[in-house]
């Protein structure tokens, strides 16, 4: 072989190693490309997921206003899962039990389950074993399980970080916890309003600052990222 053939067979061969490297780097960028894009659409599609579901709560949280119900705070024993007490009767729990099971979510089962599995979580007092009859009626429990299964915000008094869907718990004062719903009707206040029964049976009302905020969360079913 003459030296100048030999200078154009290792030049070919450069150009083919250079392409080859060329081709490999843009496979790779493709592939990037690739994924990122397929990776956004995941993201967005559980973003729409996530505020259908929202808007679906808000509107079974309202629907709920349309029922009488009497206060009734009775230990009752109920079935299980779906189980409710009687229709026209309730505390506040039970008006965010119901607007889940509504969407399809049972808090009764969920609550029991976790409870089942991770008991020393919750606050249960003198209580040994979990009772599926009235663990989920619990306030205490509900904020134990919403923070733990859901995403739980910082407490405080800015409107705007309060959302339809939300999931709101305060005190009362002398021990007595309440919670609700907020949904996407605004009061003379300007503020969101929130769906509730403090006494009166499911009212939706301005009350959202009325009382010490103690627990604030979002929970569509599944895990949210903090």
């Amino acid at each position: 072989m003459s030296l100048r053939t030999d200078q154009r067979s290792r030049g070919t061969c450069f150009l083919l190693q250079r392409n080859e490297r060329c081709w490999s780097a843009g496979s790779v960028l493709l592939l990037v490309i690739v994924c990122l894009n397929a990776g956004a659409q995941t993201d967005a599609s559980a973003s729409r997921a996530h505020q259908e579901f929202l808007r679906k709560l808000v509107a079974a949280a309202v629907e709920r206003t349309h029922h009488s119900v009497r206060y009734v705070s009775d230990y009752v024993r109920i079935s299980y899962p779906g189980g409710d007490v009687p229709a026209d009767t309730g505390v506040c729990t039970d008006e965010v039990i119901r607007s889940y099971r509504a969407v399809g979510i049972d808090l009764q089962k969920e609550v029991h389950e976790d409870m089942v599995r991770n008991f020393d979580a919750y606050p249960h007092g003198r209580q040994r074993r979990t009772d599926s009859n009235i663990d989920h009626r619990r306030v205490p429990n509900l904020m134990v399980f919403f923070a733990r299964k859901g995403k739980q915000f910082p407490i405080g008094q800015r409107e705007e970080n309060y959302s339809p869907g939300d999931i709101v718990a305060w005190d009362l004062g002398g021990g007595i916890t309440h919670i609700g719903i907020v949904v996407d009707q605004k009061g003379s206040s300007g503020r969101f309003m929130v769906v509730h029964n403090i006494g009166r049976g499911p009212q939706m009302e301005d009350v959202l600052f009325d009382w010490k905020i103690i627990g604030h969360y979002r929970y569509d079913g599944t895990k949210q990222a903090a």
